[in-house]
């Protein structure tokens, strides 16, 4: 018989193991605050963390052909300010956010990537997702005298990696600061923003319009037909988002929330000062704000 021959100690995996994630770093943190004026807060908002992990317990394999542990990790960032008489804008928010989180757990294959395989499924996923929970907002108003017509704006981030993908409705908004610039990435849907995009008012007079805050397109209220906004975009190291209701860019202009952002502070004390910025320009409206920072290394 001839002699059998052990495999070669070199061989490498055939696929690599480092997870997508891994090569950016992010500082992320969020706060609410009801204002000067409101008694209730009728904004919501969530952060977390989506996962999926790996860990090795035992195995035969020489030390580096399966990973010990390898996690590849989401940010989900989500504001939701509600709409409706008494405390129906708080149950919107608040419903809002916490059905698309169920609905997200009962998708059997999570994507944690957004490449060019899976860029439209994952935008196809989300605008379904969120026309099903504008669907159960009517539905629920419906049923419950004391909750019809109530709504919610959305305005979501989930960074997949470099990949960062912007889900929106209505009129809070998303910011990103690059290189000391400040790009809105999202659009409000209000009568306002409809004058101007038909040249009937200019930008500059959309603070000073009385319909600036006429939500044209929202989650829930009196009808089921919703447009949603999914934008994907790639991240930069020193990248700076935040998402924000209106409550915060009522009262903070554009060229103050560069230099909030710009600020080399933890994203923790950036949304504080978003907040006291918001407070001491009379804080006429609930506020929210999320910041997230990121660190690409690869």
């Amino acid at each position: 018989m001839g002699e059998t021959t052990g495999a070669s100690s070199d061989v490498r995996p055939l696929v690599a193991a480092r997870p997508f994630s891994s090569s950016v770093r992010v500082d992320v943190s969020g706060l609410t605050h009801p204002g000067h004026v409101r008694t209730n807060n009728e904004d919501h908002f969530l952060v977390t963390r989506a996962t999926r992990a790996l860990q090795t317990m035992q195995t035969s394999l020489p030390a580096g052909d399966v990973p010990e542990r390898a996690d590849e990790v989401n940010y989900v960032m989500v504001v939701a300010d509600g709409m409706g008489g008494h405390a129906a804008g708080e149950v919107a928010s608040r419903m809002t956010i916490s059905a698309l989180v169920g609905l997200a757990l009962q998708i059997p294959d999570w994507i944690f990537w957004a490449d060019a395989e899976h860029a439209r499924e994952i935008e196809r996923r989300t605008r379904q997702a969120v026309e099903q929970v504008g669907a159960m907002l009517i539905d629920r108003g419906r049923e419950d005298a004391a909750l019809r017509g109530m709504g919610s704006t959305l305005t979501a981030a989930r960074s997949c990696g470099r990949d960062l993908l912007i889900v929106h409705v209505g009129d809070s908004r998303a910011y990103l600061l690059r290189d000391g610039r400040l790009e809105r990435l999202t659009k409000d849907h209000t009568y306002a923003q409809l004058l101007v995009d038909a040249g009937q008012l200019s930008p500059r007079d959309v603070a000073l319009s009385g319909v600036r805050h006429i939500l044209t397109n929202a989650l829930g209220g009196s009808t089921t037909d919703v447009h949603v906004d999914v934008d994907l975009l790639r991240l930069e190291d020193g990248d700076r988002l935040l998402l924000c209701s209106d409550g915060l860019t009522d009262g903070v202009d554009d060229d103050t929330i560069a230099a909030t952002l710009g600020a080399a502070l933890p994203s923790s004390e950036v949304c504080q000062r978003f907040l006291q910025l918001a407070l001491d320009r009379g804080g006429r409206d609930n506020i929210t704000a999320i910041v997230a920072a990121f660190v690409v290394s690869g």
